[in-house]
């Protein structure tokens, strides 16, 4: 089973001052910032996905490239630009959640080809719409309409992408994106994109699908799936289910919830292979804008803010040292929570974090390198490096599966 990381262009950077929380002023992000496989000491994911939406922008607007990176990364193509070490692989796709409210995708075949081949993806996924609804019991001829023609639509985007690709087959290999609403149609797209000539195929559209819904799907694909044909799942990880997945002709898929979670989740922020924990969150005061609001009224001494929010930075960091007790620790975060008006209650929750200590054990490069501060809820550099940890806990639990 291979895991792909979406790319969103996360980077950290090495010569970050985690003390006085500044960048180097001789910093040059592409060039200095490092991807989680440069930083990481285990190689973090099989492969990765970028979408064209996000490096060329959709109808919903420029993505999440500047002009010089695209053009960067057409001229250096992929292996280049993101730096790969032999043995990641490289997965393009069009990034259809981007323009699922639109009536039709915003791209053609050619230019998605441009896309692929342009910057040197091994693998490319044709065009889909996704269908935004999950009904076992609705047939081609009670399904919603819109369910049917947007199917429709990825179905005849791909038959045109395979004919395309052809051209391109010595060193491209065109992936086929099947569509569905039920156990049933997912079946019927995997069934077409075979007979068109794909053998590999990602199923998409299922990430707000239960666990179940999704096993029943590739019960259904196994009816039709012939010997050979590889499945990607989009957007999907439930490790607990890749077992029963992979006998499924599952083969790969991808996800950024593990690295999402490190900043996004209320209380799973950092992962190990047998718990979650909430990380411990001091927020900066002058990054904070419900805080300084509270000061500008007069509501909160922004004094007093800065003085709490330095000696709890200054209590985790002497926590390692032994110059602070767990309770000292937590004396001062509940005074932060208080000062900065947090609508939020972590303690409890802090106390099982600060005593389990999960960084202590970790055996990443990150965690070995940077301590607490992994474990501290607060900027971009500190998330973004708990989200690569969290995306190396996931390789090994990945790896653990493959071998038990």
């Amino acid at each position: 089973m291979k895991f792909y990381f979406p790319d969103s262009q996360d980077l950290v950077s090495p010569s970050y001052d985690f003390i006085h929380d500044e960048y180097s002023p001789l910093r040059v992000r592409q060039r200095d910032d490092k991807y989680a496989h440069e930083v990481l000491g285990e190689r973090p994911y099989d492969g990765m996905l970028v979408s064209k939406a996000i490096v060329d922008g959709s109808v919903k607007g420029s993505g999440k490239y500047s002009e010089p990176q695209r053009a960067r990364l057409y001229r250096l193509g992929v292996k280049r630009f993101f730096r790969l070490p032999e043995g990641i692989a490289t997965l393009g796709d069009c990034g259809a959640f981007n323009y699922v409210t639109e009536a039709e995708p915003p791209y053609t075949v050619e230019e998605v080809l441009d896309f692929y081949v342009g910057c040197g993806f091994e693998a490319g996924v044709s065009i889909d719409h996704i269908i935004l609804a999950y009904d076992s019991a609705a047939s081609v001829a009670t399904a919603d309409p819109e369910w049917t023609r947007r199917q429709a639509i990825s179905l005849e985007f791909a038959r045109r992408f395979w004919d395309a690709s052809q051209q391109y087959a010595k060193h491209f290999v065109p992936v086929g994106s099947a569509q569905g609403w039920s156990p049933a149609s997912y079946a019927r797209s995997v069934a077409e994109l075979q007979e068109m000539g794909y053998q590999r195929i990602a199923l998409g559209g299922m990430v707000p699908l239960k666990t179940r819904d999704i096993l029943d799907s590739l019960h259904a694909i196994d009816d039709v799936r012939v010997p050979g044909t590889e499945l990607h799942l989009l957007g999907i990880t439930r490790v607990e289910a890749m077992d029963e997945f992979a006998r499924h002709g599952v083969t790969s898929f991808d996800s950024t919830s593990a690295f999402r979670q490190s900043f996004m989740d209320d209380r799973k922020n950092y992962h190990t292979e047998q718990a979650e924990y909430v990380a411990i969150r001091v927020p900066q005061v002058d990054g904070n804008p419900t805080l300084k609001r509270a000061i500008l009224a007069g509501r909160v001494s922004g004094r007093e803010a800065i003085a709490t929010e330095r000696e709890t930075l200054h209590r985790l960091r002497g926590l390692e040292s032994g110059a602070y007790s767990i309770s000292d620790v937590l004396e001062t975060l509940a005074d932060y929570e208080r000062v900065s008006q947090s609508k939020n209650r972590y303690l409890q929750q802090y106390a099982r974090t600060l005593s389990d200590a999960p960084w202590r054990d970790c055996p990443c490069s990150l965690c070995r390198k940077h301590g607490v501060e992994m474990i501290i809820f607060r900027g971009t550099e500190r998330n973004k490096r708990r989200g690569f940890h969290n995306l190396s806990v996931l390789e090994r639990k990945m790896r653990n599966l493959q071998y038990r």
